[in-house]
């Protein structure tokens, strides 16, 4: 059952990815949040983001422009790397509470409420029209990949707001979406470099020896699926009945992650 909920949420979040401003590793991580702990959780997301990116990079990454990757690509991958030390940081801070519903214990962390924190404030963003549809100028687009890479090093939370930047470029389809996956497949690799050598490595034994690494890999190959296929299944859905939906989901797994209930 772990396989398919995993495999289905990979498939349908990479498909609407195509549609809202929302990426693959916003929705995905709380799903991967039901079965590991939020590091955990963050990293393996980040792994089958890193996969879709490459697939994407290789289908549209010649296309991309290498100016705004300067400015603002390098940037968010430099400062992703301080965003995921701050996940490691957290991720080893002492419980703020436990309660317990029956014979069940629930725990509030610090990093449970920081990504809450993030994907709350990320789904207004699909919710309230103006701040979807709010733009940056462009000499704050170094400022916007840092921030964008920040995010993503904390919690895999930066496709809102670098979509708000990227989009004052008026770039032809084709080379916007291969600078934004070449720009994505940056901060992929700077915090899973992070994420490798920290709580990653340090259960990698526990990970192995459960399902985790079949789940990745469940849901990467899902995610392909999903972003070659999504157009044609999706095509009769529409833009807002998609942002209203991710928005929804986001704000319910938000406020669970708020409580302990994830």
């Amino acid at each position: 059952m772990d396989y398919l909920i995993v495999a289905v949420a990979a498939l349908m979040v990479s498909a609407m990815a195509l549609y809202s401003g929302f990426g693959l590793g916003t929705l995905l991580m709380p799903v991967f949040a039901l079965f590991f702990p939020i590091p955990i959780a963050v990293a393996s997301t980040a792994v089958v983001h890193l996969a879709n990116n490459v697939f994407k990079v290789v289908v549209v990454g010649r296309k991309a422009d290498w100016k705004i990757i300067l400015s603002f690509g390098l940037p968010a991958a430099v400062l992703a790397v301080p965003g995921a030390f701050l996940l490691v940081h957290m991720s080893n801070i002492t419980p703020i509470f436990t309660y317990h519903i029956g014979e069940r214990a629930f725990t509030i962390t610090t990093v449970k409420l920081v990504v809450a924190v993030l994907i709350l404030s990320f789904a207004t963003f699909e919710l309230i029209p103006s701040l979807r549809q709010m733009e940056f100028s462009r000499r704050w687009m170094p400022l916007g990949g840092a921030l964008s890479g920040f995010f993503g090093g904390v919690s895999g939370h930066q496709g809102a707001l670098r979509s708000a930047v990227l989009a004052k470029t008026n770039l032809d389809t084709t080379v916007f979406v291969g600078t934004v996956s070449v720009c994505a497949f940056m901060v992929d690799v700077s915090r899973l470099l992070v994420y490798g050598f920290t709580f990653f490595a340090e259960d990698f034994s526990k990970i192995s020896e459960g399902n985790s690494m079949a789940l990745v890999f469940v849901a990467t190959l899902a995610a392909f699926v999903g972003t070659y296929t999504g157009s044609k299944f999706l095509k009769q859905v529409t833009m807002k009945t998609v942002r209203q939906l991710v928005g929804s989901m986001l704000i319910l797994i938000g406020l669970a992650l708020t409580v302990g209930l994830i």
